[in-house]
């Protein structure tokens, strides 16, 4: 429990430090003034893919010694340009990416309450409407 309070502080510090959760960092993205973003997003992707890469080549285990189960994904594009279109929209609005809402609550900005509230909220009927959409 402390190893994964650890590394959550450490991610939450990283992202503050590199203005990850600045609403204006967000607000510069959305308005193509700015690359600082950008830069970050494609790194944690190219990142991601090397791990995943890594972790197939390496028979990496999970906790307990269990094999990792990468999952493939069918690819559907128009789930994906709906899905995006509205996660970018709330994006935008809210100046806050769903991910550290509440590193940005950590960070003492409160009104960011508003949002999580609303993530939950949506979260929640999804749980409720998830059988009935398209997977």
């Amino acid at each position: 429990m402390l190893r994964i309070f650890l590394l959550g502080s450490i991610f939450g510090i990283t992202l503050t430090m590199g203005e990850v959760i600045s609403w204006f960092r967000i607000q510069e993205m959305f308005r193509f003034e700015s690359f600082h973003m950008y830069g970050v997003i494609g790194g944690a992707v190219v990142l991601g893919v090397l791990f995943n890469l890594a972790a197939k080549r390496g028979q990496w285990k999970a906790e307990g010694g269990k094999p990792l189960d990468i999952y493939q994904y069918e690819f559907g594009w128009k789930r994906y340009l709906l899905g995006g279109t509205v996660f970018g929209m709330g994006w935008a609005i809210t100046g806050a990416c769903p991910g550290p809402l509440f590193i940005t609550l950590g960070a003492g900005y409160w009104p960011i309450v508003i949002a999580i509230i609303g993530a939950l909220i949506g979260t929640f009927l999804y749980g409720i409407v998830m059988r009935n959409l398209p997977h």
